[in-house]
């Protein structure tokens, strides 16, 4: 998903703003929580998810897999925090 410097901003100021909507705990990744983040994208588009691995590298490489398999845009990560896009074209735009 390509998406320009200007939309980079934009969604990065619309999730500001938002909690995290899906949560991995220390015990790692659940089929559950894979599927409450495709939903969650699915309805919301834009999702700030909270992975709360202690050791940084697994958190990242965790958060890239997830990017992965749900075809979605890293919009932004800072510490546990990840914001992730994914468009759904049955819904409104979030440009403008």
């Amino acid at each position: 998903m390509e998406l320009n410097t200007k939309q980079i901003k934009q969604l990065k100021s619309l999730g500001h703003q938002l909690n995290p909507i899906v949560t991995v705990g220390q015990q790692g990744m659940k089929e559950t929580i894979n599927t409450e983040l495709a939903l969650a994208l699915d309805f919301h588009q834009l999702v700030k998810i909270k992975v709360g691995l202690g050791d940084r590298d697994k958190r990242n490489e965790l958060i890239d897999t997830l990017v992965t398999q749900h075809k979605a845009a890293l919009i932004q990560r800072i510490g546990n925090i990840a914001l992730l896009y994914k468009r759904n074209s049955e819904k409104p735009s979030v440009f403008a």
